[in-house]
């Protein structure tokens, strides 16, 4: 962990190789937070885990533990969450982002093919039909701009458009 350069180091799963990724500031804030709470029960420096065992003898967290905690939390609350699932979302959010390039995207992601982090641009339902919905206005809007009559002969626009309020004819 380099909170100056705002980096967390991660072991891809599938490499095994170790990879340098930007956290926001707000990850970080709860990172320290988390530390704190801990105090001297674990071991810090860049170079160790970030999540421990809270049971004696404390040890670095895995990814198995992790799944187990997210079963046991999933029972007690009836849902259906899981760890894959908020790389999903982030990644679907990341994606969604227009002033983030897809290979960035792919680099976070460790995908090896852009076409495998393509996946996240599917749009959801509802946003699909928001969108439609609105080009459906814009086009009716166009479109009685476009059949708009001209005035008559000896009708000013203007008086026409304060007649009919501002143009609403």
């Amino acid at each position: 962990m380099d909170p100056g350069r705002q980096l967390i180091t991660v072991v891809r799963k599938g490499t095994r190789e170790l990879q340098e990724l930007l956290a926001s500031t707000d990850a970080f804030v709860w990172l320290r937070l988390y530390q704190v709470e801990m105090g001297d029960l674990i071991p810090r420096g860049r170079r160790q885990p970030l999540w421990w065992t809270l049971r004696n003898p404390v040890r670095p967290l895995t990814y198995h533990a992790v799944h187990h905690m997210f079963e046991r939390v999933n029972q007690q609350a009836g849902t259906t969450a899981t760890l894959h699932a908020l790389r999903h979302t982030a990644a679907y959010r990341m994606a969604q982002d227009p002033t983030l390039p897809l290979t960035d995207v792919q680099f976070v992601l460790g995908h090896a093919q852009l076409t495998t982090t393509q996946i996240y641009l599917t749009p959801r339902k509802e946003d699909v039909i928001r969108r439609v919905l609105a080009h459906h206005v814009e086009q009716t809007r166009k479109a009685a701009e476009r059949t708009r009559p001209a005035p008559a002969a000896g009708y000013r626009p203007e008086t026409l458009d304060v007649l009919f309020q501002n143009g609403q004819r």
